[in-house]
């Protein structure tokens, strides 16, 4: 068991990337995730201002206050329980290199994070959201090689920080386009957010890692800890078209436009986001949506490539100038609820996100809600280069 502690500590205030790898996002919602991420024109959640605060005005008004207590959600790779299960059963250096030399080139994540919220859609068709979010991620790639990167490299954040946002909806704008077809209401949507971190960037070989096994994450902390801060804002625009069939929706947000460059750990760059939806009416389900995404339309998320002729530890990494890959920007989705009265919900989702399948399964009996996904993250310069399947787990209190 005293093995077992550091590690579990590591994945609590670690985040872990391999060599090459994006600074894409802040928080997950596995809701959102199991219908590939794609949440742009959609909206309805407070945890839509990671993706386009406009969709706060989303929130159902009868709902009132909105309030998530807990928002917790564990997400772990696919090989994750065996990789650490061998590792911490590993007492000699030698016996270190063996377990680094099988899973020599797999990546390994564990995600650990919490959004704390309360939201509120007036009568006037004003939305309104706060939250906190307190986060960390941990990614470890293994190398059989020893070099620059360590047997085990690792990359590494600890990060939280608050939120506000606020939406507005005003309707009936039209155009005599089409002859009017293009009637319908448009929300504007801004939020700002403040995070603190502290980041880790680490080559571990195998003497460090037999060495310090028991106070592995206290090692970490005391060699590698930089402190990181950063504001920014998010503006968004969601158009709901005069169509009640198929409900259709266009949305637009520029996310992190400010301070969110984070030093030495690699920035949180300013992206620009597209989205499209549908909901059609349907009488055998409580709702149906479909949901496409293009994210980042500017390339902005590049990798983050190891800077070797640097000393400063705020110099660590730079952006790699990488090609644009379609599927990279990609996202799309559809959810099914199944039910939704004031004591049970029910709803399924399915995507694809990265060129790769999703999946998941909302729920939510009274206060407590839950949720399941799985997809699958590209941590390369490229598609296919490292690949790691997900699988997260959500545990909510709210109403």
């Amino acid at each position: 068991m005293k093995k077992i502690i550091p590690l579990s500590l590591i994945a609590l205030s670690s985040l872990l990337y391999a060599d090459m790898s994006t600074q894409e996002f802040l928080y997950k919602d596995p809701r959102i995730m199991g219908m590939g991420g794609a949440n742009t024109a959609v909206g309805g959640y407070s945890t839509s201002i990671f993706s386009n605060p406009a969709g706060i005005i989303k929130i159902k008004k009868s709902h009132g206050i909105e309030a998530e207590i807990l928002g917790l959600s564990v997400s772990g790779s696919e090989k994750i329980k065996s990789f650490s299960d061998d590792l911490q059963k590993a007492d000699t250096t030698q016996d270190t290199q063996d377990v680094i030399n099988k899973y020599s080139g797999d990546t390994f994540n564990i995600n650990i994070s919490n959004y704390t919220s309360f939201s509120y859609h007036a009568a006037n068709d004003t939305a309104y959201s706060f939250g906190i979010l307190a986060a960390s991620d941990a990614n470890f790639i293994p190398h059989a090689n020893s070099g620059s990167n360590g047997v085990l490299e690792t990359h590494s954040r600890v990060y939280g920080g608050l939120f506000l946002a606020s939406a507005k909806k005003y309707h009936g704008l039209s155009s005599d386009f089409l002859n009017g077809m293009l009637n319908g209401d448009v929300t504007v949507g801004v939020s700002a957010k403040y995070i603190k971190q502290k980041s880790y960037e680490a080559a571990i070989d195998a003497g460090e890692i037999t060495q310090h096994k028991d106070d592995l994450a206290e090692y970490l902390q005391d060699n590698y800890e930089v402190d990181n801060s950063g504001f920014g804002v998010d503006v968004g625009v969601l158009y709901e078209f005069a169509n009640k069939a198929w409900n259709p929706a266009l949305g637009l947000s520029i996310m992190n436009i400010g301070n969110m460059t984070f030093d030495a750990y690699g920035s949180q760059p300013l992206s620009v986001n597209l989205g499209a939806s549908i909901s059609p009416e349907i009488s055998w389900a409580n709702s149906l949506k479909f949901s496409v995404d293009y994210t980042d339309l500017f390339n902005s998320q590049q990798a983050r490539i190891e800077n070797y002729n640097s000393s400063s530890p705020y110099d660590q990494y730079t952006n790699a100038d990488i090609g644009y890959e379609v599927m990279n920007h990609l996202r799309a989705g559809a959810s099914l609820e199944l039910l939704d009265n004031s004591w049970f919900m029910a709803t399924l989702n399915a995507g694809l996100y990265k060129g790769a399948y999703t999946a998941g399964l909302d729920m939510q009996l009274t206060l407590v809600k839950l949720q399941v996904a799985t997809y699958q993250e590209q941590l390369g310069s490229v598609i296919g280069q490292l690949e790691d399947r997900r699988y997260v787990i959500g545990l909510g209190i709210g109403w």
